[in-house]
């Protein structure tokens, strides 16, 4: 069976930046599973595994503009030191989710001043050409409940 619309694919892959620098990996795990065609994974690697079947293999390099996007100079924001009044043991590099005029947001600190923090909303990954090695574990259709929610389920069902 080939990967379409609706299909439920098991994957293994390794994730690495241009520099070979291991990102992710699902090497040791149970496969990362997905429903194709519902934006549960990148957008270049959906493209990339559009008809491969189970058991094939493939290194694909991604596009920012297909993965995490530009990095984005304006999502980088100034914001006042109050506002992490709550937030014990402040420190650069530290990953928190915030709100925004268009909802949650997650945000890293990569500056700390008396008063402010800047603050960086773009996805870690953002601006990063994405390196897969991917092999096809399974495909299978989705079932209606899979489908009715927009993403896979696991062998043990599915809890909201």
């Amino acid at each position: 069976m080939q990967i379409k619309q609706n299909s439920v694919v098991n994957i293994h892959y390794t994730l690495t930046n241009d520099a070979g620098e291991v990102l992710d990996s699902s090497a040791g795990k149970e496969p990362l599973m997905y429903m194709h065609g519902h934006q549960n994974i990148i957008p270049g690697l959906e493209k990339a595994l559009l008809g491969k079947a189970a058991g094939e293999q493939l290194k694909v390099s991604i596009e920012p503009a297909e993965a995490y996007g530009e990095h984005d100079v304006a999502a980088i924001q100034q914001v006042p030191r109050e506002a992490f009044a709550t937030v014990p043991d402040l420190a650069v590099g530290m990953q928190l989710n915030g709100r925004s005029p268009e909802g949650p947001i997650a945000v890293t600190v990569v500056e700390i001043h008396d008063d402010f923090v800047m603050v960086d909303a773009n996805h870690p990954l953002a601006g990063q050409r994405l390196n897969f090695d991917v092999t096809i574990d399974s495909v299978r259709d989705a079932t209606a409940s899979e489908l009715e929610h927009g993403h896979a389920h696991g062998g043990d069902g599915h809890h909201h």
